[in-house]
């Protein structure tokens, strides 16, 4: 038996979609979460695709995560946002948030926007994708509350953070090739380690530490009792960064940090503060566009230090990605595509049945 399973993109959809049904959720809302876990998975950032269904699967059953809830508006101050997710699908209450943050943009040019007690957003890139998608630039912060720490601050030993991913979204003048910088403040999301462990593959040097602060190479270390944790991207710097991602979420959202005076029930709540601006209100959006542009070309002119390793700007390895994944199908290891049937089985959907609607039976 292979070690890898691969399942086409619209196969791979129609099958969370199903799975997300059998959790209670209404047709609307299971498109919106299977498409983006889904995406996340054509994107290469399989830390946020279909993988983390299982453990949606088990919030659903510890009433974690709430299926059709929408966003609740907390406050409505013209230029300024505030939204409560109620603890539903992420995927949904985030993208709600954002569109209203996007629409009253086109008003006030700027907007800041935060949203509180949303299940795990997914993948923080697709909301930059949106704004780039009306033209807008936008930067975002995010942390998790309602979980168990993961990242150590510089010159720590233990955990004191989530991986609080910082995302900044650009357009360029293609609309089809915006700047999307998404990225972790730990030198890996946790899913990647989920899907390394799942797969039983050994990590990289200076990733990770075990329970007592020394280096490993073992994923386990984040998955069994005492806890290891991730390190944050270089040093000093990556936790800076986090700590302000922690703070700009948590803090002025209203949804609070990870510190441990805040309730903690093992769920997966995510806050995020995302800031929209309408770079018409700044200057020329050709002249803009094309310097962008011409930066892009700039940085990319550099020559490769290995020909077969070319120069790309943030965006473009998701592109080619998902150029890949739909031509090829979404490849899952093994592991985790037993969980994730799993999952299904929990939730009254039948193996065999799932195997069907995944193309595998």
């Amino acid at each position: 038996m292979s070690d890898e399973v691969i399942v086409a993109a619209e196969a791979l959809r129609a099958l969370i979609h199903e799975i997300v049904r059998h959790g209670g959720s209404a047709a609307a809302e299971c498109k919106i979460v299977s498409n983006h876990l889904v995406g996340a998975n054509l994107a290469g950032h399989d830390s946020h695709g279909v993988g983390i269904v299982p453990t949606y699967v088990i919030n659903l059953e510890n009433k974690l995560l709430i299926p059709n809830t929408e966003v609740a508006t907390v406050r409505d101050d013209g230029a300024f946002l505030q939204f409560d997710g109620g603890k539903g699908y992420g995927q949904r209450v985030a993208a709600e948030a954002m569109q209203a943050a996007i629409d009253r943009c086109w008003d006030t040019g700027i907007v800041a926007m935060t949203l509180k007690n949303a299940h795990h957003i997914g993948r923080v890139g697709t909301y930059g994708e949106m704004a780039v998608e009306a033209g807008f630039i936008s930067l975002h912060f995010v942390n998790v509350t309602d979980h168990f720490e993961i990242v150590a601050p510089h010159r720590g030993s233990d955990a004191r953070f989530g991986t609080n991913p910082v995302c900044i979204a650009m357009p360029t003048s293609d609309p089809a090739e915006p700047i999307i910088l998404d990225m972790a403040t730990s030198k890996v999301a946790m899913g990647k380690l989920r899907v390394a462990n799942n797969a039983g593959t050994r990590l990289a040097d200076g990733i990770v530490i075990d329970a007592d602060g020394a280096p490993t190479n073992d994923p386990g270390v984040m998955f069994r009792e005492p806890k290891g944790a991730l390190l944050p991207f270089a040093e000093h710097k990556g936790y800076g960064l986090a700590l302000m991602a922690e703070l700009m979420s948590g803090a002025l959202s209203g949804g609070g940090t990870i510190q441990p005076g805040n309730e903690r029930l093992e769920g997966i709540i995510n806050t995020m503060t995302a800031i929209v601006l309408d770079p018409a209100r700044l200057g020329d959006v050709g002249w803009i566009n094309a310097e962008v542009d011409a930066m892009a070309d700039f940085v990319k002119a550099s020559p490769p230090v290995d020909p077969a390793l070319p120069v790309l700007v943030p965006g473009e390895p998701e592109r080619l990605s998902r150029a890949a994944r739909n031509a090829n199908g979404v490849p899952l290891d093994r592991e985790s595509w037993e969980q994730l049937l799993g999952a299904g089985e929990t939730l009254g959907l039948a193996r065999s049945e799932a195997l069907a609607i995944a193309g595998l039976a």
